[in-house]
């Protein structure tokens, strides 16, 4: 990275680029799964892939070639629509969530207006009336643009930390 790239992105467009990221969270944490999809590119990519336990210093642990999911716009609208109709029994009583989205970086590129955002997160859910809670955590690398002067999100991996998912279903969004 050179300092040269890194001196574009001011103040101004790192907290335009959080804001972004908090509204996303607000929206899913509050189930407004259309008005999430407006944030989204059309041609986004969604993915998440494997975590593996493996030996050795300096050795990757991300398995590229398998992911728990791997999606486009169009399979997340699937999704989403399915959750507003009544076959949507994994979310029925509906879960209680929140997405807790931290240390935000944000990198430019050679586009101006196109950044390279990294951040942490937290994801937590409650269901009906267990005491059991269910997390999720780890890193997100986002590729945001600026389209049609709104900022969407054209690409995400997300990391977690854990090589073994513990939560009941993956029907969340992160």
């Amino acid at each position: 990275m050179s300092l040269n790239v890194q001196n574009k992105v001011t103040a101004d467009i790192h907290l335009e680029i959080t804001n972004l990221l908090n509204m996303e969270a607000y929206y899913l944490d509050n189930r407004k799964y259309k008005e999430w999809l407006e944030l989204l590119a059309d041609t986004i990519t969604y993915r998440m892939p494997l975590r593996e336990t493996v030996e050795g210093v300096g050795v990757s642990n991300i398995a590229e070639d398998s992911a728990f999911f791997e999606e486009t716009k169009t399979s997340l609208r699937t999704r989403v629509n399915r959750l507003y109709t009544k076959s949507a029994w994994v979310e029925n009583p509906s879960t209680r969530q929140r997405h807790f989205i931290t240390n935000i970086y944000v990198e430019a590129t050679a586009d101006p207006d196109e950044y390279k955002v990294r951040s942490y997160f937290l994801f937590m859910r409650s269901r009906a009336s267990t005491s059991d809670i269910e997390q999720m955590f780890g890193e997100r690398h986002d590729i945001i643009r600026k389209i049609d002067n709104e900022w969407k999100i054209c690409s995400r991996t997300i990391y977690p930390d854990q090589s073994v998912i513990t939560t009941m279903n993956m029907s969340m969004f992160l």
